[in-house]
């Protein structure tokens, strides 16, 4: 099998010569560090040889129970948020049909997800639709208490009960969450869910390779054998043992480094040409944002769908200020062939691309959008995968895993961590009046009070 290549030549020009080799030190210690377990937040480092780990028997198992959920529901609802289902429906949109949605699949139920806001009309449209579907729920919380989430469950749990009996739910919910304690391992428990545990040592956006993931996208009907068999080559590609010149990880999280060391660049855009990867730039915002915006430090992660995008954001990435780079996933082969129709009139003036393949059209795209990029002053990076399917998803989810784990570290900040994710909901509680919250609600209320 080929493997995800990395292409940094359009970043590297933008840095002194040698800089990225005079990261190789750094990028050493920061592997010895991950393999040891020496570094900051060495309890949260379970996913560095996870799809190692994966027995078969652990994957059929999972295999057996989305079997389970397939037969007996047209509809899953994947309650969860941020890592919780972000990895799933990255993986899972990656590989599906685009219009997935409208396409009555004998085989395979539609994916929906809730729990990732808190929107009345988003949850009250998603009920009305649910009614007269036979549907069951994957509720995905280590706690069983963050907001957004419980409150989706609690509104999936009793409808799915009104509709089809407690007897019915209890094998169309499933748990995936913590192995002892929590407000959702009680539940499973008196309620006699299936359940899956999320590892302590695995946090939220490393967990898609946990059944956090595989188990979502195995009811989608894809292959998770295949899934964490990439990530587990990958896992391999990117050791200890594997030269600095040869590793793209560490190469990848050295020219981010250097371009936000030396070149002043504080922003990475991650952009493809291909919309189905939509998702999987949204997974990736969450693992290098949460990972790195600490200690006021930090590359901030933003993406864009080109070419859609650039009829809306490219006159800024070309002309704007110069504090950006792009990461560029480029798909080398689409799974579908269509090419270009004769039309007698061309009043497009598009019959020069006649017999041509649409991609054709995409990569000439994507090429000039690189050149003139670089040429704007943006540095540019290529994440080539040879084509959208489970094993390159693998490959890719574990690369950009790892690199993460070393860019981290190199900025001398603990990746595995996030402690400023619970200001918003500490001031929500407070705001709520929950209990337990008397001082903080009525500190707030005088703030607000004051500020007026």
């Amino acid at each position: 099998m080929e493997s995800i290549k990395l292409d940094i030549t359009k970043a590297t020009q933008f840095l002194n010569p040698g800089t990225i080799e005079a990261y190789a030190p750094q990028v050493a210690a920061a592997q010895v560090a991950l393999e040891e377990g020496t570094c900051a937040g060495n309890d949260f480092l379970g996913w560095l040889h996870l799809p190692s780990s994966i027995t078969t028997a652990f994957l059929t198992e999972i295999e057996n129970v989305a079997d389970t959920l397939r037969k007996k529901c047209e509809v899953i609802v994947v309650a969860g948020i941020g890592g919780s289902y972000l990895g799933a429906r990255a993986v899972i949109e990656g590989l599906n049909n685009s219009f997935a949605w409208l396409i009555k699949d004998k085989k395979n139920p539609t994916i929906l997800f809730a729990g990732n806001n808190i929107g009345e009309d988003y949850l009250s449209e998603l009920t009305t639709y649910l009614k007269d579907k036979k549907f069951g729920v994957i509720n995905i919380s280590k706690s069983g208490t963050t907001t957004e989430t419980a409150l989706a469950f609690r509104l999936l749990k009793k409808q799915c009960e009104d509709q089809f009996g407690k007897e019915f739910s209890k094998d169309v919910i499933v748990a995936i969450t913590d192995k002892k304690k929590g407000a959702a391992r009680i539940t499973a428990t008196q309620e006699g869910y299936k359940s899956f545990v999320i590892p302590d040592n695995v946090g939220g956006r490393f967990s898609v390779l946990t059944p956090v993931g595989l188990l979502p996208i195995a009811v989608a009907g894809f292959d998770i054998k295949a899934l964490v068999e990439g990530a587990k080559d990958m896992e391999k590609e990117t050791g200890t043992d594997v030269p600095f010149a040869n590793n793209i990880a560490a190469r990848y999280a050295a020219v981010r480094q250097g371009l936000y060391a030396q070149a002043g660049k504080k922003i990475e855009i991650v952009a493809n040409f291909q919309p189905k990867l939509h998702y999987f730039a949204e997974w990736w915002k969450q693992l290098y944002g949460e990972s790195e915006g600490k200690d006021h430090k930090g590359i901030f992660p933003t993406a864009c769908d080109f070419t859609t995008d650039l009829h809306s954001m490219g006159q800024w990435i070309q002309e704007g200020e110069r504090s950006i780079f792009e990461t560029i996933i480029s798909v080398e082969q689409p799974n579908s062939t269509l090419l270009f129709p004769h039309d007698n009139e061309n009043l497009d003036g598009l019959n020069f691309l006649e017999g041509k393949r649409v991609d054709e059209v995409n990569k000439m795209a994507e090429l000039g959008t690189r050149l003139a990029h670089v040429d704007g002053g943006v540095p540019n990076i290529r994440v080539s995968v040879p084509t959208l399917n489970e094993y390159y998803l693998g490959q890719l989810i574990y690369f950009f895993e790892k690199a993460c784990g070393i860019s981290g570290l190199i900025m001398d900040i603990n990746p595995f961590n996030q402690p400023g994710v619970e200001a918003y909901k500490k001031n929500m509680f407070a705001l709520l009046n929950k209990p337990g919250y008397e001082a903080e609600s009525k500190a707030i209320q005088e703030r607000l009070t004051s500020d007026k």
